[in-house]
């Protein structure tokens, strides 16, 4: 696995766990034995599924889990004087030897009300994981779902390139919307330390400060380039001048109204990477300038044995400059019979979102590459998932908790999960059982029930059942080896085949069912009768 972040520790907790931590060792519920579930209760973005992920995360956070000397002592400093020196010397010798976490597999699609971790053990400890648990599984699910809505509204056949780093809320959540970014089903990302950290593709070219330091041709201190094969030199600027005035005649763009000063940048940024030239188009105007310039130094390329790789458009029209971009690309493929000219890439970035790419795609755009930063990376459709952290059973005895909102009432007990799936192969209902009862099985009829809705209910004959959950952490060691990020990316596509169209579309989805098994269901409201509280009319 990739090392863990520094800052995941057991400090990056929320105080009251580890005041209720001594609360309980006071009231000597050390040998007290706990499960818990972590779930959320909503789908986020509107949408009717949702991606987990976060999971390798919480494997090293278990595999690592110990106070510090220093944090002992920060502990002693900053809880009230009445603590026990005996308390600190067992938070001293914690470890998560004794729980076990079950778990779907990262990258599968899940659903509300079904638990994506179950932790088992001590409830002290148990109670300590919480909320560090909650932070490595909320945003990290959220965003590879983000991620995945994105991948689903541009199609199989264009790029997504995560370029969000400078507007994410700080460098941790950069790290971690480009690592779950990749995970969603995004190409590469413009983080060069995620890059590095986790094994994803970097991808850039240039910025328009780059473009705007160059203000004439004079500003090219050297136009040498030696070409590709035969490394006889060539002056750039003299080739690119002459084809601006050829192309100029076939895209009818004088070569008096292009910026010399931008000829002069993308001509410095042929040199540099002669073969990965991918220009900014938009510093000034696309049309009249970028273009044109573009296509007079890809052409000069080309005769010094290079193929330049494309252009990005960061502003304006998207749809109308691609579609102008890929005509230009192509009439000058026709005019100079280089075929490959007409395949040059177009990346367009510009604070894109869902919305948009449905609008561009309405409207026929021509763009090959999306290069999205703000509303991926920050959520801004909805900035949090809404993960809990639920006591089900403690010694054995299942535990609810109830409210006057009926969807934050818990479902208790030790539980299994099945999902079932249907004739046509697509995944049907998430069942929940009790875990002492047997296994739903093919071809056997199955009565599954809304959790809290009597009327609701119906028989499921599944052709197939897939058991979701697996023991990743027991005895005080990771059980089941973490997955290669890039197999979590595949498996993430994998597991969203299976789900209908009709639930992964953008508008109105058709929300997917969840259910309990009869006795679960009879088991949930016997126990609810059990613990209401019984009012008195006067």
């Amino acid at each position: 696995m990739a090392r863990q972040n520094g800052i995941v520790q057991p400090l990056l907790t929320d105080l009251y766990q580890i005041t209720m931590a001594y609360a309980y060792w006071k009231s000597g519920k050390i040998n007290d034995v706990a499960v818990f579930d972590l779930f959320f209760r909503t789908n986020p973005f509107q949408g009717e599924f949702t991606i987990f992920a976060g999971l390798e995360e919480c494997l090293k956070f278990l595999e690592n889990f110990h106070y510090s000397d220093s944090d002992i002592d920060y502990l002693v400093q900053t809880l009230p004087d009445n603590i026990e020196p005996e308390f600190f010397a067992y938070l001293k010798d914690l470890t998560c030897k004794d729980i076990k976490l079950s778990a779907l597999e990262e990258g599968s699609v899940v659903f509300p009300r079904v638990p994506l971790l179950r932790i088992e053990g001590p409830l002290i400890i148990a109670q300590l994981l919480e909320t560090t648990l909650l932070t490595l599984v909320n945003f990290a699910s959220l965003m590879a779902t983000n991620a995945a809505r994105y991948r689903m509204v541009a199609g199989k056949n264009v790029s997504l390139l995560e370029f969000g780093l400078r507007r994410a809320q700080g460098p941790d959540g950069g790290l971690s919307a480009s690592k779950y970014a990749y995970v969603g089903g995004f190409d590469g990302t413009s983080n060069v330390l995620a890059g590095k950290m986790f094994d994803i593709p970097v991808r850039g070219t240039h910025a328009h400060s780059f473009v705007t330091s160059f203000s004439t041709l004079d500003d090219l201190s050297s136009a040498a380039l030696r070409h590709a094969e035969t490394q006889k030199q060539y002056n750039l600027l003299e080739l690119a001048t002459e084809w601006r005035t050829r192309v100029s005649a076939i895209v009818d763009v004088s070569p008096e109204e292009a910026s010399d000063g931008e000829l002069a940048a993308l001509l410095s940024y042929a040199i540099a990477f002669p073969g990965g030239f991918l220009a900014l188009v938009d510093t000034y105007d696309v049309k009249r300038s970028g273009l044109l310039n573009f296509c007079a130094v890809a052409l000069a390329l080309n005769d010094c044995g290079y193929r330049a790789v494309g252009i990005r458009i960061d502003s304006g029209d998207l749809a109308y400059l691609s579609v102008l971009a890929r005509t230009t690309f192509e009439r000058i493929a026709e005019a100079f019979k280089l075929p490959w000219f007409a395949k040059l890439t177009i990346v367009a970035s510009n604070d894109i979102n869902e919305e948009t790419i449905l609008s561009l795609n309405e409207q026929g755009h021509k763009i090959d590459c999306f290069g999205i930063g703000t509303h991926l990376v920050t959520c801004q459709r909805q900035p949090a998932l809404g993960c809990v952290y639920k006591l089900v059973e403690i010694n054995g005895q299942p535990r609810i908790k109830l409210s006057q909102d009926v969807g934050k009432v818990t479902i208790p007990g030790h539980k299994e999960a099945y999902r079932l799936f249907g004739a046509d192969g697509h995944a049907l209902i998430d069942l929940l059982q009790r875990s002492s009862e047997t296994a739903p099985a093919v071809g056997q009829k199955v009565l599954c029930r809304h959790p809290f809705q009597e009327s609701k209910r119906a028989y499921v004959i599944p052709s197939k059942v897939e058991h979701l959950y697996k023991e990743y952490w027991k005895d005080g060691r990771i059980c089941i080896s973490p997955k290669p990020l890039c197999e979590v990316r595949e498996r993430v596509q994998s597991s969203l085949r299976t789900l209908r169209q009709d639930i992964k579309r953008n508008l109105n989805p058709t929300p997917y069912k969840v259910a309990v098994s009869d006795d679960l269901y009879n088991f949930i409201h016997d126990l609810w009768l059990q613990n209401a509280p019984i009012g008195e009319l006067s």
